[in-house]
């Protein structure tokens, strides 16, 4: 099944306009710019990496792959552990080469939540014949808004936008 195929059988995630995160912020030009959908049991993303975010000609980077695998097992483990998280550790695993502007597709799926502030999650990155080309696995902890305000990561106003998001 193609990209279209696929995505028109999922729900697309919501997500805030306001942050910039390099990964999956609509309003950091320079980012990847990723969006995210669940079919319930796995979130999916795609994406095309430009040529600016090459290692070797045309190769993507290894930094931007191990980034695609970060945001995919975290908005995993936040949609469907319906938490906020921090990577605590991740490793990944560079199976095939990636090349830029080519179509990739990355799927996330928490593995076990193994207590009640760390959970497992796997990422999987796929070429657009559907090759297997890196995968990960992480370990997320799952904090509580509080803290993430008392680090300065969130405000109130942050804490209530990513809540309402969770519920949906």
């Amino acid at each position: 099944m193609n990209e279209e195929g696929l995505k028109s059988k999922l729900r697309k995630l919501p997500n805030r306009s306001d942050h910039n995160c390099f990964g999956c912020s609509s309003t950091n030009t320079m980012g990847l710019g990723l969006e995210f959908f669940t079919d319930e049991k796995t979130v999916f993303t795609f994406v095309k990496v430009p040529l600016h975010m090459c290692g070797w000609e045309k190769m993507v980077h290894g930094g931007i792959i191990s980034t695609i695998l970060d945001e995919i097992m975290s908005w995993t483990a936040i949609h469907q552990l319906k938490t906020f998280i921090l990577t605590k550790s991740m490793t990944v695993d560079f199976l095939k080469p990636v090349f830029t502007d080519e179509e990739l597709r990355a799927e996330g799926n928490v593995v076990e939540q193994t207590g009640p502030r760390e959970a497992i999650v796997e990422g999987r990155l796929y070429t657009s014949e559907g090759k297997l080309s890196a995968k990960s696995r992480g370990v997320f902890a799952l904090v509580m808004p509080d803290f993430l305000k008392k680090i300065g990561v969130f405000k109130d106003e942050d804490v209530e936008a990513v809540e309402r998001l969770l519920k949906s």
